[in-house]
Parts: structure tokens; C-alpha cells; sequence
């Protein structure tokens, strides 16, 4: 059976620009977007040899999903030993999570671009027996290649937002022909569901998300012990994964909060790191003192902003802070992310208007009022002050929230995969 034209389209595109990927990422290891020493490892070059025996790949894009691919890996682990695990995920932050936890029978590299020999190159070292897709990670060249090899194939933990699905129904063919690909698709949320229902024509029903499954690290001891000494007993809020645009109403916060409690301190902890010094530079505009970690600076006691551009520390925040802003959902577009790490973490949660992406986390939230929504500078300054008083009442309301969520979907989820594998008779 041909194509769809969108497919076919994409496909020639993908051809006829494939040699700009090389200088591509060039440019972003030189923006610190790409890990230079494995750039081979993006146009397919593997760094490591194949394991011997089944082999499970699991794809995922940033530090959310791999936690989510770690808690599948340790989980079909358990049920399944000797089986090996390759995860790939596509940011440098995420490549450190999960080197943080590599062991044998468990490896990370980088997922090639979607480009068709840069692919087809990873598929025909790595071989893997059962490929596993998180979220919404549909890449074409990618999910094709591999079921043309007749690879199982499982699309895990499936989460879009509306304009995400709306992208989609631009092109039904394209969306199905994808889809279909897919020998068990387990949506996170009911829109998720009955969106990729109505593309695929099948009914589908939701799993649950899979990222309440997938536990909390606490950061290191040594590390937290430091960051407590330094903060002392000032009021401190982490505004964490702050997007562009977001950190100036972010920053007018803090002023506003700094007029009523002057030895208050904002965590400034950027999505993308890399902002770093432009955020260093809108601070100094805005005449704010501050302290910039990645060069090693830490807070004096009248520092207002210290400025965590670093990577993987998140936890650390979320458990040195009383209180969590969470970004991505001051401006519209973002889709807001994930609370529940903060909540984990003990962290009360203050969040934007803007949080398609995770509505359905966001609606138990608010349902247990664990979570105040603002989206200005003087109502975010009220309510991270309100916040700093809730004390056990917001824990006891944290923990309903996450229970309110809490389903089987890991179970579930395992209970799809496994019958997938080579030799798997359960």
C-alpha cells in the first residue's frame, strides 16, 4: 500500500534537506544544545556495541519521559531477566539523568535525526525486538523504518494537548498511517483517547500516566545540607522551568514580594539552561541582585535572585524550596509542565493559567486544592506569599492529589508490553 501524500512528502523533504543536519548540529553543540563528543550518535553511528539477547528500545524526549523509559526499563527488568535495555532521549539534561542510573543490561544513547540514513544505520546496528514510544514522540522516518523491519512496536504513556491533536487532524491519512503502526497504544488521559480514537478509527481507552509511576530521586544529601545552610531561614520560592518571556513577570513578582519581606529569595531555574546569561543580564536590568550558579557564585544574605542555570538539579530545588512555581504557563502556547515532582518533592505548587499539556494532572490538583493558579505579578507574589503559611494543610493536600491520580497503568502497561516480546509466553 502507497503512502499518504503528507508522508510521502515529508519523506522526499527530509531527503533533499538531509545534508543540512550535519551543520545543524554543529551549530547546536556549539550553542550547548548537543553533547559534542556524540554527535555520531544523532546521524546513527552507535556508541556501543549490541548487546547479546532480546533487546527492548524505549524513545523519549526529555528528563520527564526518560524517567518514565527508566521506570518501564527497571520494571520490565524485573519481569524479564537478561533482557536489555536501550534508551534514547534527545536532550543533553536527559542523557544525564539516565547516565546517572546506567547499569548492565541498560544503556543511553541519542536518537538519531529523522533522516532516513541516519535511521536506517541505528536500526541496523541495535536490532531491537520490541521498540517503545513515549508520549508523543512521532517521529515519521523513525516509527516507518522501524515497522518496516516488522519490529513490535508500542506507543507508551500517549499525551497531546489539544493543539497537538488539532496538528494532526490537518492531516488524517498521515496521522493514521502512523498510528496504525503501532501494535498497543496506551493513552495517559482521556482527551489523549478519544483524540487518537477518532484518528485511528479505533477506540481506544486511557491507561493513565505513567509519570506517577515513576517515583521521585531525591537529590544528593551533600548537596541539599549545602543549599539549606546557604539559604537559612529566609522565605524562599523556586520559579522552575521558566520559558522566555516568562522570567520578566516572573522577576516582577519577586520586587513585589521583596517590598513586604526583604530577605525573601527567588530560585530562578531556566528550562534551557543556556538562557543563562541573558536572564543574568534582564536581572541586572531590572536591579535585582543575584547570584549566577553555573559560574559558581552562591547568595550573601541580601542576594535577591539566585539564578540555578544549571543541569539536572531540579530535585534539589523542589526540596530546598517551601514553595514551586511551575512555568511554562504564564504565556500561551507552552502547555505548562508537570507539578508532580514538586509535590513529591514536598513543595507546595503555584502555577499559570496556560497548562493544556497537563490538565488532567492539573484538575486532580485543584480538586485537593494542592495548587493556586496566577498569572500576574501581584496575584503570583500573593500567592507564593499565602503559600509560605499553608504549612501541613498543603502537604496533606499534596498527597490528595497525588493519590487522586495514582491508577495501574504501570501494570497495565507491562501487561501489553511483554506479551510483545520474542519468547514471552505470560
Amino acid at each position: 500500500m502507497s503512502l499518504p501524500p503528507g508522508l510521502t512528502l515529508y519523506r522526499a523533504a527530509t531527503r533533499a534537506l538531509g545534508g543540512l543536519a550535519g551543520p545543524a548540529l554543529t551549530r547546536r553543540a556549539k550553542a550547548g544544545k548537543e553533547d559534542k563528543a556524540r554527535l555520531g550518535e544523532r546521524l546513527g553511528r552507535a556508541g556501543h556495541p549490541r548487546p547479546a539477547g532480546p533487546l527492548v528500545w524505549i524513545h523519549a524526549a526529555s528528563v520527564g519521559e526518560s524517567l518514565v523509559a527508566l521506570t518501564l526499563a527497571e520494571a520490565l527488568q524485573a519481569r524479564r531477566p537478561g533482557l536489555g535495555v536501550l534508551i534514547t532521549s534527545g536532550t543533553r539534561t536527559s542523557a544525564r539523568v539516565i547516565g546517572e542510573r546506567v547499569r548492565p543490561g541498560l544503556l543511553h544513547q541519542f536518537p538519531p535525526v529523522d533522516r532516513i540514513d541516519a535511521v536506517e544505520r541505528f536500526l541496523d546496528h541495535w536490532q531491537p525486538d520490541l521498540a517503545v514510544f513515549t508520549e508523543s514522540e512521532l517521529w515519521p522516518n523513525l516509527i516507518l523504518e522501524t515497522a518496516r523491519r516488522g519490529t513490535p512496536m508500542a506507543l507508551v504513556n500517549a499525551r497531546m494537548n489539544e493543539r497537538s491533536l488539532q496538528s494532526w487532524r490537518r492531516w488524517p491519512d498521515t496521522a493514521r498511517w502512523l498510528l496504525s503502526c503501532f501494535d498497543w497504544i496506551g493513552p495517559a488521559d482521556l482527551r489523549t483517547a478519544q483524540g487518537l480514537s477518532a484518528l485511528l478509527g479505533t477506540p481506544l481507552e486511557p491507561v493513565g500516566n505513567l509519570k506517577l509511576d515513576a517515583g521521585f530521586t531525591p537529590p544528593d544529601a551533600d548537596a541539599l545540607d549545602c543549599v539549606r545552610r546557604t539559604v537559612g531561614a529566609r522565605p524562599v520560592w523556586v520559579a522552575a522551568s521558566t520559558h522566555e518571556g516568562e522570567d520578566e513577570i516572573l522577576l516582577a513578582a519577586h520586587a513585589e514580594i521583596l517590598r513586604e519581606t526583604p530577605d525573601a529569595l527567588l530560585i530562578l531555574a531556566p528550562r534551557h539552561p543556556e538562557r543563562g546569561p541573558a536572564i543574568g543580564e534582564l536581572i541586572g536590568r531590572t536591579g535585582l541582585t543575584a547570584a549566577r550558579r553555573s559560574a559558581g557564585e552562591t547568595p550573601s544574605p541580601d542576594t535577591a535572585v539566585w539564578l540555578t542555570d544549571t543541569l539536572g538539579e531540579m530535585a534539589l530545588w523542589f526540596t530546598a524550596a517551601p514553595v514551586a512555581f511551575i512555568a511554562g504557563s504564564l504565556l500561551p502556547g507552552i502547555g505548562g509542565h508537570n507539578p508532580l515532582e514538586a509535590t513529591r518533592a514536598g513543595a507546595q505548587v503555584v502555577t499559570g493559567p496556560h497548562t493544556a499539556s497537563f490538565d488532567d494532572v492539573f484538575a486532580a490538583y485543584r480538586e485537593a486544592g494542592a495548587v493556586e493558579t496566577a498569572g500576574t505579578p501581584e496575584t503570583i507574589a500573593r500567592a507564593i506569599e499565602q503559600a509560605w503559611t499553608r504549612g501541613d494543610e498543603a502537604r496533606a493536600a499534596g498527597e490528595a492529589a497525588l493519590a487522586a491520580l495514582a491508577g495501574q497503568s504501570l501494570d497495565v502497561t507491562l501487561g501489553a508490553l511483554l506479551p510483545l516480546l520474542p519468547g514471552e509466553s505470560d
